[in-house]
This record gives structure tokens, sequence and C-alpha cells, in this order.
């Protein structure tokens, strides 16, 4: 069994940084990728970034040039470091990871952005 723990996030002011990280355990033999979704009240969940086996990301547009993800492939965590923070960016953030094949979650992360 695969499990994803998050840490990181709370409340940051607009223009302020917050650093989410997520860390994989348990029965690994291949991550084929890992990143983050996020869930705003009342809308659907939405890819933040992805980053795969080699190192490839894909960052969605309204977080690019602000949010930047990297990796420690030896402790299997990937950290999201979010700057230039806006109140649109407030929503649980979700780590996600492609592990041996199969799609794992973890509990989720909030988030605010507020003055």
């Amino acid at each position: 069994q695969v499990q994803l723990v998050e840490s990181g996030g709370g409340l940051a002011q607009p223009g302020g940084s917050l650093r989410l990280s997520c860390a994989a355990s348990g029965s690994i033999f291949r991550i084929n990728a890992m990143g983050w979704y996020r869930q705003a009240p009342g809308k659907e969940r939405e890819l933040v970034v992805l980053i795969i086996t080699g190192g490839t990301t894909n960052y969605a547009d309204s977080v690019k040039g602000r949010f930047t993800i990297s990796r420690d492939n030896a402790k299997n965590t990937v950290y999201l470091q979010m700057n230039s923070l806006k109140p649109e960016d407030t929503a649980v953030y979700y780590c996600t990871a492609n592990i041996n094949a199969r799609n794992y979650w973890g509990q989720g992360t909030q988030v605010t952005v507020s003055s």
C-alpha cells in the first residue's frame, strides 16, 4: 500500500508565499508522476502542476511563473513553492501520484489567500 502525506498550506496574504510538501511512503517500486490538483468551493478539481519521470513539468496557465514544483527522489517527496499568491488561489490542494501504475491521492491541505 502507498500513502501520500501532505504538509504546509495555511493562510497567506495576497502577494505572499507558501510551500507545500507531499511525501510518498509504502511499497514504492516506481513513481511515474507526482503533482498537485486543487479544488475551490463550488468548483471542480483542477490540475495545478505535474512532474513526470525525467523531470518534465506541466503547469496550469493560471500558476505559470508563480508556482514551482520540485522533487527529492531520495525522499519520494515533491514540493510546491507558491509565490505571488492571489485570492483566487484559495482552495484545498491535493497531492496526487502515479506509483506502481496506480493513482493515489493525499488527504488535501487548505490554502487560503486573504488580507
